[in-house]
C-alpha cells in the first residue's frame, strides 16, 4: 500500500476525533479556521490553481454567499441551509457574468485578475449604499440556536459541519483533477494557445471552473456568516478577503489537491501565534503571511505540496529508469547467451 493513503486516512482520523480529545474552545475555534480557510482556497484553487485564472476578487462570492443567507434570515426567516443553496446559485450567476466579461474579450494574467479585484469592491460599494444591506451598519444575525436555522449552541457541531465541507469539496477537487475538465483545466494553465489549437474548448472550461469556484467559494460565506452571527461590506468584501483566501493555495501548493489543507494548517496557527505575542502591532499576523509568502515564493514556487511531488516524483521516475536499464541489460545478456 501507498504512502498517500496512509496519509490520508490517518489526517482524517485525526479531525475526526479531534473534539474528542481536546475540549479547549480556543483550539477548537483555531481548528474550526483551519478547515474554513481550507474550503474557500480549495474552492479557489478550481479556478486559480488548475486553469491558471488568477483571481484577486474572490471575495465578491464570498460576500455574496454571507449576505444572501443573511438577508434571507433576517429579513424573511428563511433557513441559512437554504440561504446557502441561494447563495451559490447567485454566486455562480455572477461568476458567470464576470467570466463571460473576462473570457469573451480574452482578458488574461494580469488583466484577468484586476477584473475580478474591481468586481469585488463594485460589490462592496453597491452593498453599502442600499438600506435592504444596512449599508456600512453590516448585518446582525439574531442568535438562537436551532440545527434548521444553521445555529449550535456547542462550537463542535460547527466543527464538524464545516469539516464535512471541506472534505466534501476536497474530494470534488480530487475528481476534477482526475476528469476531463482537470486535464483541460491545466492544459489551459500550461499554455491556452496551444490547447485550443488542440480541440480544447478554453471558454466553455473556464466558464465552468468560474461557475463551480463561485459556487462553493459563497457556502464559505454562508458558514462564516452563520458563525460569527456578523457581516459587514469590510469584512466580506474587501481585498483582505480574497488575499485570506488565495494565501492557503499558494503556500500549500496551488494546483494540487493537498495544498490548500497544508496551507491552512501552516499559515492559520502562524496568525493566531503573531497576533497573541504582538496583539498591540496591528496587522503582525499580515506581516507574518507575507514573510511566508515571500520565503515560499523564493524557495518553493510550486508550493510546499508542489515541491514534494516534484521531488518524490523524479525519484520514483529516476528509480524506474535504472530498474529498467537494469532489466534491459539482464534481457541482452540473456538474449546473447
Amino acid at each position: 500500500m501507498r504512502k498517500s493513503p496512509i496519509l490520508i486516512i490517518l489526517a482524517l482520523l485525526i479531525f475526526t476525533f479531534f473534539p474528542l480529545v481536546v475540549k479547549d474552545q480556543y483550539y477548537m475555534h483555531i481548528a474550526i479556521l483551519i478547515l474554513y480557510y481550507a474550503l474557500v482556497s480549495q474552492a479557489w484553487n478550481i479556478l486559480s490553481g488548475y486553469s491558471g485564472q488568477f483571481s484577486f476578487g474572490h471575495a465578491a462570492f464570498f460576500g455574496t454567499g454571507a449576505y444572501t443567507s443573511s438577508i434571507l434570515f433576517t429579513k424573511l426567516g428563511v433557513s441559512p441551509w437554504i440561504g446557502l443553496f441561494a447563495g451559490a446559485i447567485i454566486a455562480a450567476l455572477i461568476g458567470l457574468f464576470i467570466g463571460y466579461l473576462s473570457f469573451r474579450f480574452k482578458l488574461r494574467g494580469v488583466f484577468f485578475s484586476l477584473g475580478t479585484l474591481a468586481f469585488a469592491e463594485i460589490l462592496r460599494i453597491i452593498i453599502q449604499n442600499f438600506d435592504i444591506f444596512n449599508k456600512t451598519l453590516g448585518v446582525l444575525i439574531p442568535y438562537k440556536p436551532d440545527p434548521l436555522m444553521f445555529q449550535f449552541s456547542s462550537r463542535t457541531t460547527y466543527y464538524y459541519i464545516i469539516l464535512l465541507f471541506a472534505i466534501a469539496v476536497t474530494v470534488l477537487v480530487y475528481y476534477i483533477s482526475r476528469s476531463k475538465l482537470g486535464y483541460n483545466l491545466v492544459a489551459i494553465r500550461e499554455n491556452e494557445d496551444a490547447a485550443q489549437s488542440l480541440g480544447v474548448n478554453t471558454y466553455k472550461n473556464k466558464m465552468i471552473a468560474i461557475a463551480i469556484s463561485a459556487s462553493l467559494t459563497a457556502i464559505g460565506g454562508t458558514f462564516y456568516a452563520q458563525y460569527m452571527l456578523f457581516i459587514e461590506p469590510a469584512t466580506t468584501f474587501s481585498n483582505d478577503v480574497s488575499i485570506n483566501i488565495l494565501l492557503p493555495a499558494i503556500i500549500g501548493g496551488a494546483g494540487t489537491v493537498l495544498g490548500p489543507i497544508v496551507g491552512s494548517l501552516i499559515i492559520i496557527p502562524i496568525g493566531e501565534i503573531t497576533t497573541t505575542l504582538f496583539g498591540n502591532f496591528v496587522g503582525a499576523n499580515l506581516m507574518a503571511y507575507g514573510v511566508i509568502l515571500i520565503l515560499v515564493m523564493l524557495y518553493l514556487p510550486e508550493g510546499i505540496v508542489g515541491w514534494f511531488q516534484n521531488k518524490f516524483g523524479k525519484e520514483k521516475n529516476a528509480k524506474k529508469k535504472k530498474d529498467n536499464s537494469i532489466k534491459g541489460s539482464e534481457d541482452v545478456g540473456t538474449f546473447k547467451n
